[in-house]
Formats: structure tokens, C-alpha cells, sequence
């Protein structure tokens, strides 16, 4: 059994016991968070797809870890004006375990 679910603006393809990152959620470490924004629901029934969203589809998971990714560096400038900017970026994530689906 599968599900497609949005988060953060991305959707992602879960089964149980799957761990993945996603867009920084507001929980701490060990909370649970219900994911609600199901998109499609693969089982033994047969898959059942939502309009955009399938209305009583829950998505359980555990938050493992909150914490930054790989820094990306940038670089700007301005030719002929000797303007240069350089600069780096962590984005944040939240690492979740996927506990159960329920359609």
C-alpha cells in the first residue's frame, strides 16, 4: 500500500515504515504529525484518486530529526561598478517517518 501526499509544496510517493525529508514542520523530535493532503491511495481495493485531495485520507508520521541541509553558495555582481556579493544558504528540513495510511 502507497499514498501520493503534498507537503510543503511537493508531493511525495510514501509507504509505510518510509523515512523521508520534507519542508520544515513545526514539530519537535519524536511528536507525531498527521498528513491530510493525500492526493492518491494505492491498496487492495485498487488506487482511489483524489479531486485534488481524498476526503478522509490520513497520513501518520513520527518526526525523527529537525535540521539544515548542504550550504549552497551564491555569488553576485554588478559588471564595471566593483559590486560583489557572495553568500550562502542552509535550508531547513524535517526528517519524518511514515507510521500507518488510512483512506
Amino acid at each position: 500500500m502507497y499514498a501520493v501526499i503534498e507537503t510543503g509544496g511537493k508531493q511525495f510517493r510514501v509507504e509505510e515504515q518510509d523515512a523521508l525529508r520534507v519542508e520544515k514542520l513545526p514539530q519537535a523530535a519524536g511528536e507525531d504529525v498527521v498528513l491530510d493532503r493525500v492526493l492518491l491511495i494505492s491498496g487492495k481495493d485498487g488506487l482511489t484518486v483524489g479531486a485534488p485531495y481524498i476526503e478522509g485520507a490520513r497520513v501518520s508520521a513520527r518526526v525523527i530529526a529537525q535540521g539544515k541541509g548542504a550550504k549552497i553558495h551564491g555569488f553576485t555582481y554588478r559588471r564595471r561598478k566593483r559590486t560583489r556579493r557572495r553568500f550562502g544558504h542552509r535550508q531547513p528540513y524535517t526528517e519524518i517517518r511514515i507510521e500507518s495510511i488510512q483512506a
